[in-house]
């Protein structure tokens, strides 16, 4: 079979990628607007840039109404942003941020999701988030127009906070317990599961809310 991808609508061609690119990590993204509201949403086009300089990227599409996502308009506002792992345990709450809310609405209240400060940006971040990487904003770069059009935001690490009993006495992380999540296609997710529960390591769904802006 061969798509040509000036065939597809956009939609199509998104389910096509989302179901071919996987599993792909999920950015928790934590934002505050200029007004000082927070804002908390799931982004599954993430990964690491590179490590001189730390860098992440995650790419927030267009709303269905080609405007730019609440995480965006902040980030483009102030130039900053945390990026908060997403393990099992916080599966349902991740998936609950994704609901349309309205822009000036803070999910973490919500959705009752503890925040926790920050250390060098004015943004809060997951408490109970197995891992957070606090960022100032590097580049942010319109790909595409329109609905669903493409934007790129790369990060740089200003500083890591990982949970403490994630850390070995060697001070070095345990990664066999971290038990994240990574989206697969349509409404399929997996779980890594951990060393002392391999046999939870598989595929889950996860339907997106249905409830609208309140």
């Amino acid at each position: 079979m061969k798509i040509d991808p000036e065939e597809l609508s956009t939609r199509e061609l998104y389910q096509w990628m989302t179901q071919l690119i996987t599993p792909r990590p999920i950015a928790w993204v934590s934002t505050v607007s200029p007004d000082g509201i927070a804002n908390l949403a799931p982004f599954s086009f993430f990964n690491g840039v590179g490590a001189n300089p730390p860098t992440i990227m995650f790419c927030p599409a267009n709303q269905r109404d080609g405007t730019p996502k609440d995480t965006l308009a902040n980030i483009q506002r102030t130039g900053q942003f945390a990026v908060n792992l997403v393990s099992f345990a916080d599966a349902d709450a991740m998936n609950a941020t994704s609901a349309p809310y309205r822009f000036g609405q803070d999910e973490f209240e919500i959705e009752s999701i503890a925040k926790a400060d920050c250390d060098q940006i004015k943004v809060p971040r997951v408490a109970d988030a197995i891992a957070s990487m606090e960022c100032s904003l590097h580049t942010a770069m319109q790909i595409g127009t329109g609905p669903g059009g493409a934007n790129l935001v790369i990060g740089r690490v200003l500083q890591i906070h990982v949970r403490q009993d994630l850390i070995l006495p060697s001070q070095e992380l345990d990664a066999s317990r971290l038990d994240t999540i990574g989206r697969m296609g349509r409404d399929d997710y997996i779980r890594t599961g951990s060393e002392e529960d391999v046999e939870n390591a598989s595929l889950f769904d996860l339907p997106r809310p249905k409830k609208r802006s309140l």
